[in-house]
């Protein structure tokens, strides 16, 4: 998992805008600061989807950057933000779990007409990003 850092500003009572120093054209809005992190989730993954993979550069760097630091006089804040890359080929693995709790998730993948398998990959990324 790969850690990009974004600028997150706000101007009064507007929306979070979110820009990526790494990552020129990656921007994001978000209506609360609850919604920054799916924001920034999806700005990632769409940029990537058509742009070379660009390691994130580290934070000792990014702030030394003239843009970042007229960004942060002005208000702005540095965000740390987890990406995990979009890669969607399955792969199969063998793990161990409590009894009881492989119970609690198959009974709760099934009520959410989910397979066991995309209920716990989807809390794991829920855990890692957020």
């Amino acid at each position: 998992m790969r850690y990009y850092t974004a600028i997150v500003h706000q101007e009064g009572n507007s929306a979070f805008g979110l820009a990526f120093p790494d990552l020129p054209g990656c921007h994001a809005a978000a209506d609360s600061w609850a919604d920054i992190s799916t924001a920034a989730t999806e700005a990632l993954d769409l940029w990537f989807e058509d742009m070379p993979d660009v390691a994130p550069a580290p934070l000792d760097q990014i702030r030394t950057r003239t843009d970042v630091i007229a960004a942060l006089a002005g208000g702005a804040v540095l965000l740390p933000v987890p990406y995990i890359p979009a890669d969607t080929a399955p792969e199969r693995v063998n793990i161990s779990l409590e009894r009881g709790l492989l119970r609690a998730i198959d009974e709760t993948a099934k009520a959410r007409g989910m397979t066991r398998s995309s209920f716990l990959a989807s809390a794991a990324r829920r855990e890692l990003v957020g």
